[in-house]
């Protein structure tokens, strides 16, 4: 037992821990509406790269990417999967990386090249969405939490 009366549980490892969420009751509900919503912002962001392809591209093209084609799939790609993958809140962390990178990168070309309410304002808003997910996990309704609570030995999947 510790001071406070509590019993001391062990901490979650490997990849329970990955899948725990670090918020509980209304945060962990308001998180999760954080999660799906952002998820679906990405997801919806994503389709034009994959149907107005061509429009995509001369953007990336004037930002001076290399291979600018290739990198708009790329980022589709990254924005649909991880997209959904923070809807259903699945791996949520490892989704919140990608696409905070992804984020960071958008800051760091079209923000800083093109400006705007959109590139200076929605890119950053969800660059520190994505951070917080990265703390928190993925809150209420997520798979992740399903997973966690499979893989934590008894006592544990409370936490």
């Amino acid at each position: 037992m510790s001071g406070n009366g509590n019993v001391d549980l062990p901490r979650p490892r490997g990849i329970q821990r990955f899948l725990t969420t670090r918020v509980q009751g209304r945060a962990a509900s308001a998180t999760a509406a954080l999660r799906i919503v952002a998820g679906a912002v990405f997801v919806l962001f994503s389709l034009p790269k994959f149907l107005r392809h061509e429009e995509e591209l001369a953007e990336f093209v004037r930002y001076g990417l290399p291979d600018a084609s290739a990198i708009v799939y790329l980022v589709g790609t990254l924005e649909l999967v991880a997209g959904l993958m923070l809807v259903l809140g699945v791996a949520t962390r490892l989704a919140a990386l990608g696409l905070a990178a992804n984020m960071a990168g958008a800051v760091a070309t079209a923000g800083v090249q093109v400006g705007g309410a959109f590139h200076l304002g929605v890119a950053p808003l969800l660059l520190l969405t994505m951070v917080f997910l990265l703390w928190s996990g993925s809150g209420a309704a997520a798979v992740d939490r399903v997973l966690s609570e499979r893989l934590a030995p008894a006592g544990l999947a409370q936490q």
